[in-house]
C-alpha cells in the first residue's frame, strides 16, 4: 500500500498502526511511544493518500476516511513530525515540497476581503469556546509555563506595548488587522493614544464598536471595516498582529512600502507574525485550503528582503519559539472540552477540520520550523533608544501597575 510504503520510509521513532480497509494491520516504528493506531476505511484512501500527503491526510480524517483508533490525532502528527527531518524523507515528498516551494499568494483588496470572511465571520460565539476573555486570536507570551491562557495574553499585549514606546499620551497609532479591538483598546486605556484600528471582517468589526462604546476611552478609539491600503496617514505608532500572515507573499513589498508611507518621520512600528525559521516556502496547503485561504507564512529573508528596499530600519527583532506552541495547546484542551457545542453549531466534519487545524499547528511549533516573530520597524535609525532597557522597564511597571489594580479590585 503506497501510504503504508511512505510512512514505512519516514518513521523511525515512535509507533504507527495502519489498518487498511481490509482490515488487515501494518505496523510501522520501533515500537516505542507515541503510539497511534489509525483505520483508512475506504481502499481508494490507501492510494489517494500518498498523492499529496499535506493536503489529503488532513482532508481523510475530516471526511471520516481516516479514524484513530488507539491514541489521539496528536500522536499520529507527532509521530510522524518529529521523524520528517532532511534524512528521512520519502522521495515523491522530497519532489512535491519543492514543487509547492514557488507558489506565491497574491492578496488584492477584493479577495483579501473574501479570505478573511471565510474564518473570521463565523458566528462569535465560536471563539468564544477556546479563546481567552479578550479574544486574542494569535499568540500569547507566557513568562511561565504553567500561566493561564488569559494571563500570558494579557502579557502579550504588555510586552508588544513595551516595544511600542508609547511615551507619550495622543500618540497616533494604527493597529492594521485590529481583530475583535482588544489591543486598540488596550492602548488607547492604558496611554491615552488615539486609536485606529482596521479590519476586512464584519463580525470582528461591530464587536470591536460596541466594545469601543462601553470604553472610557471611547472617544479615542475608532475602528474601521477597511483595507490597510487605502489608509492615509500619518500615524505616530503602527502596530499588526497576526496579520502579517494574509498579507501574501506577492504583496510583501506593497506592505512594507505602505507602512512606511503611513509612518511619521520619526514613528515606530511592530510587525508580530508566525513565520519560518528555514528557508522559504509555502504553508500547508490543508490549512491554506480549508482554514485561511490566501495566507501564507514568511521565512526572516523574505522579511527583511522586503523591509530593506522600502527604507525601513528593523531596529529590534525577537523570535518567539514555544509560545505558540503552548497557546495552541491551550486552545485546543479548551476546544476539545467543548467539542458538543462545536457539533451543535455546525457539524461533525467542521469540528475535525479545525481539530486537524490546531493540533497540525501546535506540532508545527514544536517539531517543525514555526515561530512567531515581533519585528520593531523605524523610518529613522534613532527613533528608538540605543538600548533595550526601555523595554523592560516599561513592561515592568505595566506588570506591576496591573497587579495594584487587580489587588485593590479596580
Amino acid at each position: 500500500m503506497a501510504f503504508v510504503a511512505m510512512l514505512g520510509s519516514i518513521v523511525r521513532d515512535g509507533s504507527l498502526c495502519v489498518i487498511d480497509a481490509s482490515g488487515e494491520a501494518h505496523h510501522i516504528g520501533d515500537g516505542s511511544a507515541p503510539k497511534a493506531t489509525l483505520r483508512l476505511t475506504s481502499k481508494l484512501s490507501e492510494y489517494t493518500l500518498a498523492l499529496n500527503p499535506a493536503l489529503s491526510v488532513g482532508e481523510a480524517y475530516m471526511d471520516g476516511r481516516l479514524v484513530i483508533e488507539d491514541g489521539s490525532l496528536y500522536d499520529f502528527l507527532d509521530v510522524v513530525a518529529r521523524n520528517f527531518g532532511p534524512a528521512g524523507q520519502h522521495p515523491w515528498l522530497v519532489f512535491l515540497k519543492r514543487l509547492r516551494r514557488g507558489l506565491k499568494q497574491s492578496n488584492p483588496m477584493g479577495r483579501a476581503q473574501r479570505n478573511v470572511a471565510h474564518h473570521y465571520d463565523l458566528s462569535p460565539e465560536f471563539y468564544d469556546i477556546f479563546l481567552d476573555q479578550d479574544r486574542q486570536y494569535s499568540c500569547a507570551y507566557f513568562k511561565s509555563m504553567d500561566e493561564t491562557l488569559d494571563a500570558a495574553q494579557e502579557n502579550k499585549k504588555r510586552h508588544i506595548a513595551a516595544k511600542l514606546c508609547l511615551d507619550r499620551p495622543g500618540l497616533r497609532v494604527l493597529d492594521i488587522g485590529s481583530g475583535w479591538g482588544g489591543m486598540a483598546l488596550y492602548l488607547a486605556e492604558t496611554f491615552g493614544a488615539d486609536v485606529t484600528g482596521v479590519t476586512l471582517s464584519k463580525e470582528q468589526h461591530s464587536y470591536s464598536l460596541r466594545r469601543a462604546a462601553d470604553s472610557p476611552a471611547s472617544k479615542r478609539v475608532r475602528f474601521e471595516l477597511q483595507d490597510y491600503r487605502e489608509l492615509e496617514g500619518p500615524f505616530d505608532r503602527i502596530v499588526s498582529v497576526g496579520m502579517f500572515e494574509h498579507v501574501g507573499k506577492k504583496n510583501y513589498l506593497e506592505f512594507f512600502a505602505r507602512l512606511r508611507a503611513l509612518l511619521t518621520e520619526d514613528g515606530i512600528a511592530l510587525v508580530h507574525s508566525i513565520g519560518y525559521a528555514d528557508a522559504p516556502g509555502p504553508i500547508n496547503p490543508f490549512i491554506r485550503k480549508y482554514v485561511f485561504p490566501g495566507a501564507d507564512l514568511p521565512s526572516m529573508s523574505e522579511v527583511f528582503g522586503a523591509a530593506e528596499p522600502n527604507g525601513l530600519f528593523v531596529t529590534d527583532l525577537e523570535i518567539l519559539r514555544l509560545h505558540y506552541a503552548e497557546t495552541l495547546r491551550r486552545w485546543r484542551e479548551r476546544f476539545t472540552a467543548r467539542s458538543a457545542e462545536v457539533i451543535a453549531r455546525y457539524d461533525e466534519r467542521f469540528l475535525r477540520m479545525w481539530e486537524f487545524y490546531l493540533v497540525l499547528s501546535e506540532i508545527g511549533f514544536r517539531q517543525r520550523t514555526n515561530i512567531v516573530f515581533q519585528m520593531q520597524l523605524a523610518r529613522r535609525i534613532d527613533a528608538v533608544p540605543t538600548t533595550r532597557d526601555y523595554m523592560t522597564d516599561a513592561e515592568r511597571r505595566l506588570e506591576k501597575a496591573d497587579k495594584q489594580s487587580n489587588d485593590s479590585g479596580c
